[in-house]
């Protein structure tokens, strides 16, 4: 009896030789000429079409032409819920039949992986998108996931080796990564587009309904928005729209969880139905039980109090719109529009690069604010401020949060302006970006006197910055 683990194991030296090639692919697009004979000599030995080898050759061009493959490739890495600990256990009966089965697993894989992951360099046409697009879909598939579900970056557990060495030599659990693979293939799809004319993708309703917004897209699309018009300009407000109220509804979400105030005792009780506390009403009015009757007279009602405090503030939310920033810009147009939703909560968005914006008329609607966003160029917040202090008129019962990487032509002038918001009373909240990942740049010389004023720069992740703004808002 031969054991899957020997190395002397045929069918487990196949299965080595192709995740080589995978390997061999991933890092270096030149042909390892023994690694290719040796493949195709596995696949065609195993009755899979050579076709598998082919770079050029797309997941749906080659199902096509052998439909019975397509039942194979769904949930081809999704790991068994109940696996052999030895599949070599069983001789060469049902062992041999598992091992040569996962030599056929792994050349599919293996093909759905190269096709995913080693995108060509260089320009990149409609076609070619469209034909990545495809098989990004397959990987899904393959993973367990609907069409677009592992770019919107479904959760996943964790991960395992790669090479599937660690897990009694199975096929690669690559749905453990997702969490990973999500985001990264979000940033291959972007870099494609990147390389290609996003124009010719817009023209193409079909095309442009296959796009996943991301970050970078979005950046590109209000980057090159006024040179767009007619379907290319509609395809790419539709991805705006959809990209923005993803976002929203997440960040929605955290807002709610964080913005509930006490309940307000100082405010009467509404005496309606629904507010009755029908417990306390029974156990303070007991001692107007008549055994006799068997009856509770009630003397009082008593309700439950359902007002929360809120108190009017001002929230001024100034962002640097410079090409380092375009993650923040987005992120806090789509959190003032929230907080602008909140009741007692007046906001107002600014956003500068050399010039100053101001965006609050619009602030209610994200969508509409970041159309009128113009991203690049230098920083000068001097210009950011003129705007923002006439709108301070009590200054204890305001919040200025000011978001942007402090790299300013104007150094001292703006941190000494900042300063004096600090000294009048108002709630000043420096952050360093505001970001998903929270990883961002910061000037160290406004860092360090940010700190020695006593309101440190608050780390990019906007959870950290909803924080802070529940804990002054409520």
């Amino acid at each position: 009896m031969t054991n899957a683990h020997d190395t002397h194991d045929p069918q487990e030296n196949r299965r080595q030789v192709l995740y080589w090639r995978l390997l061999a692919r991933l890092f270096d697009h030149q042909e390892q000429a023994t690694l290719e004979s040796a493949s195709l000599a596995v696949v065609e030995d195993i009755g899979l079409p050579a076709a598998l080898l082919d770079p050029q050759a797309s997941v749906d061009s080659i199902v096509q032409r052998h439909p019975e493959l397509a039942a194979e490739l769904d949930g081809l890495m999704v790991p068994d819920p109940d696996p052999d600990p030895d599949p070599g256990a069983d001789g060469d009966g049902d062992g041999a039949r598992d091992r040569a089965a996962e030599v056929r697993r792994a050349a599919l894989a293996s093909k759905v992986l190269l096709n995913v992951f080693a995108a060509a360099s260089g320009a990149v046409t409609a076609g070619q998108l469209a034909r990545w697009q495809s098989d990004a879909a397959w990987l899904e598939r393959a993973l367990g996931c609907g069409p677009g579900e592992l770019r919107g970056g479904r959760p996943g557990g964790p991960g395992v080796s790669p090479t599937g060495t660690g897990g009694g030599g199975t096929t690669p659990d690559l749905s453990r990564l997702i969490p990973a693979i999500g985001p990264e293939l979000g940033a291959i799809e972007a870099d494609l587009v990147k390389r290609m004319h996003l124009r010719e993708v817009l023209a193409d309703s079909r095309l442009a309904a296959q796009l996943t917004p991301s970050m970078s897209l979005i950046e590109q699309l209000l980057r090159d928005k006024n040179n767009l018009s007619g379907v290319a300009l509609a395809n790419a407000k539709a991805l705006i729209r959809r990209f923005v109220d993803d976002v929203a509804e997440v960040l929605r979400t955290q807002v709610e969880k964080a913005t509930a105030g006490a309940l307000d005792r100082s405010v009467p009780p509404k005496r309606v139905f629904r507010n009755l506390d029908l417990d306390r009403t029974i156990w303070k009015n007991l001692t107007n039980w008549s055994p006799e009757e068997q009856r509770l007279y009630v003397d009082r009602l008593y309700y439950r109090h359902t007002a929360r405090k809120t108190t009017p503030q001002r929230l001024i939310v100034v962002v640097d719109q410079s090409g380092s920033m375009v993650d923040s810009m987005v992120n806090c147009t789509i959190l003032a529009s929230i907080f602008a939703g909140l009741p007692k909560v007046d906001v107002h968005l600014i956003a500068y690069d050399t010039q100053a914006l101001d965006l609050t008329p619009w602030v209610n609607d994200p969508f509409e604010t970041l159309l009128r966003t113009r991203l690049g160029g230098g920083t000068d917040g001097t210009v950011a401020m003129a705007l923002a202090q006439p709108k301070i008129a009590e200054p204890r019962s305001s919040v200025v949060v000011w978001i942007s990487d402090f790299y300013e032509w104007r150094t001292e002038p703006l941190f000494e302006s900042m300063a004096a918001l600090h000294r009048s009373g108002v709630k000043f909240i420096p952050v360093g970006s505001v970001t998903s990942s929270g990883r961002g740049s910061v000037n160290p010389w406004f860092r360090e006197r940010f700190k020695d004023l006593g309101t440190p720069v608050v780390s990019g992740h906007i959870r950290k910055l909803v924080h802070e703004l529940k804990t002054f808002l409520t």
